[in-house]
């Protein structure tokens, strides 16, 4: 008989924990939900609205029968035996909260971004060798078969060389404008528009273009040029709005990231330009343009669906697990490591206002 993974939760601060679970408790009798903990804010939130932290917490502890309810996420890895954590915490926690997991033989699946900064990357990188344990990072791009069937094409020379890579999110107004009722001062309570906690559309957006290019180009970045700015979210002193322009041996990526965006008006890509054409991934299918001025493509494809038995977060992770095979690329360290040195960098740049090497982050791994 399969073992069954023993699985907890510790934090609830991105919202896609809610998506996350659900793909493990999918999974029926191959796991078991024993514990689960939040990770203390910076900042205490004062709305426990659906949709927000506290709400969402309520929520999926109950929805999912969770008893084990810690205060502290250490205790609870203390005293129950997990196979499986997930982690939600702040974007600046996870060097930290992952550390604690990996070193004590624990598997932690993560949210994207892998971290804030590469020395909190490569915390987790090290615990992860430590304890013998795997690392997951999440990307709700990994589960588009759009994006895999693109680029299965690009490798395959359908536009010739890849020399140019953009990537924007869908329309966005921030995570907080889904429906919530909650207030600007409630709103700047959340970890999302704080600058320490790792908040702000740089790392909540600018994420995806950063993973992705790396994938695609197949090859390190080599710098990265990074801007900051608040254009509607007063309430916090994060960014709302970002952009990172990453250059690449052979390339070059733009990727942006908007708070601040009521329709994008095109497709969110990603849009990849080769030497011989271009292709848009536009939701559920792949365009191809090769002629020459013309607005309508030479090939329209409906992507492969995704590979039986790895079609969701849980079911890929039990999958490697179980038998040893690699991880989606996208989901494993070694791309998330590429996409890291292109954030660090940007962040840096967006300090500096200069174009910021993005090997030098690696450099700093002391």
């Amino acid at each position: 008989m399969d073992k069954q993974y023993r699985v907890g939760i510790a934090g609830y601060a991105h919202s896609h924990i809610m998506g996350n679970a659900k793909d493990f408790h999918q999974l029926g009798n191959k796991v078991s939900f024993v514990a689960a903990a939040d990770v203390p804010p910076l900042v205490e939130p004062v709305n426990d609205c659906d949709g927000s932290r506290y709400g969402l917490m309520n929520r999926l502890n109950r929805e999912l029968g969770i008893e084990n309810i810690y205060d502290d996420y250490v205790k609870m890895l203390d005293e129950q035996n997990l196979d499986i954590v997930l982690v939600c915490a702040e974007n600046a926690f996870h060097g930290r909260v992952c550390e604690e997991i990996l070193r004590r033989g624990i598997h932690v699946v993560m949210e994207k971004p892998m971290a804030t900064t590469m020395q909190d990357a490569m915390r987790i990188v090290r615990a992860s060798a430590e304890g013998n344990a795997a690392v997951v990072i999440n990307w709700p791009t990994t589960w588009q078969r759009s994006v895999r069937m693109a680029h299965k094409l690009c490798m395959d020379g359908q536009i010739g060389r890849l020399f140019k890579f953009t990537f924007r999110n869908a329309d966005s107004l921030g995570p907080l404008s889904y429906g919530q009722k909650m207030n600007d001062f409630e709103r700047g309570r959340e970890w999302w528009y704080q600058s320490a906690a790792g908040g702000g559309a740089l790392l909540d957006y600018c994420c995806y273009g950063a993973g992705l290019s790396c994938w695609f180009f197949g090859e390190k970045p080599v710098a990265a040029y990074g801007m900051k700015a608040n254009f509607n979210s007063h309430y916090g002193d994060a960014e709302d709005y970002a952009t990172i322009t990453a250059q690449f041996p052979k390339g070059v990526a733009i990727v942006e990231g908007s708070w601040t965006t009521v329709s994008t008006g095109i497709p969110s890509g990603p849009i990849l330009y080769g030497l011989d054409g271009t292709m848009v991934v536009d939701g559920d299918e792949v365009r191809i343009y090769k002629t020459r001025h013309s607005k309508n493509p030479d090939a329209v494809i409906t992507p492969d669906p995704l590979p039986e038995g790895r079609r969701t977060l849980g079911e890929e992770v039990l999958h490697h697990l179980r038998t040893g095979e690699p991880l989606h690329p996208t989901l494993s360290l070694p791309n998330n490591l590429l996409a890291m040195s292109i954030l660090d960098a940007g962040i840096r740049s967006a300090q500096s206002g200069k174009l910021e090497p993005a090997t030098d982050a690696f450099s700093t791994i002391g």
